[in-house]
């Protein structure tokens, strides 16, 4: 699920509903109501667990990245939403991150989409590299630095202090409650006087009036609940 400007509505896109079955359905919320939208072309039905999803102002367009089936197949596939025209646009990249779920972000300071690691689950494969999509191609980072291998770690990027925060991650691996930055051309862990426990699969998104970053829930694998805001500038 990401904001799409060009249309001014919140834009979802799959998931899992409660029977199990696998979806690749496109719904567009206003403010008010939900409206399901019926593209020409859709992306294949993927699971809850991090297709990469977020809005790329450069393009003018959401970029949708990856996934999971209801079968474990993982998906390496790129594609991009037109909210003038309501169209869902494969893209072929000259070079692209390998099949996996992974959290992506805009990092509007560099002005690219920033992807970190993720995984393939049922191969028990975890990766920790850094790809940035510019609108043309992805293109891996070699930073000095890297957050450690996981997945379903929770990235968002906070306007006020101009970096790309990544949180926790697990699941497969140690369940973590690391906080990094990525400034364009390094990651940076930070030391926070106190952190959220450690999880995965928590939702994390930029709150303006507080200047700062909300998480809220997740997993550890217990279901969690609680809300923490991390505000890097004051």
């Amino acid at each position: 699920m990401a904001y799409d400007p060009v249309s001014d509505t919140i834009v979802l896109f799959g998931g899992q509903n409660g029977s199990g079955v696998v979806l690749n359905d496109t719904w567009t919320w206003d403010g008010n109501n939900w409206t399901q939208v019926f593209p020409p072309i859709s992306p294949r039905a993927r699971r809850f667990d991090q297709p990469g999803m977020t809005y790329d102002p450069m393009t003018k367009s959401i970029v949708l990245f990856g996934g999971v089936d209801s079968s474990n197949n993982v998906f390496g596939d790129t594609w991009t939403w037109n909210g003038a025209t309501q169209a869902w646009t494969r893209r072929f990249p000259p070079s692209s991150p390998s099949p996996r779920r992974a959290p992506i972000a805009y990092d509007a300071a560099s002005k690219t989409v920033v992807l970190f690691g993720g995984d393939v689950e049922n191969l028990n494969i975890l990766y920790n590299d850094t790809w940035t999509w510019d609108g043309v191609t992805w293109t891996q980072q070699f930073p000095a630095t890297s957050p450690p291998p996981c997945t379903d770690a929770s990235m968002a990027y906070d306007a006020s202090a101009q970096l790309v925060v990544l949180f926790g991650g697990g699941f497969s691996t140690p369940i973590q409650n690391q906080t990094w930055v990525w400034n364009g051309t390094n990651w940076a862990e930070l030391h926070p006087a106190s952190s959220p426990s450690p999880r995965y699969a928590a939702s994390m998104t930029y709150d303006p009036r507080n200047n700062g970053l909300i998480l809220f829930g997740g997993f550890d694998p217990a279901t969690l609940g609680d809300t923490w805001l991390l505000a890097l500038v004051r």
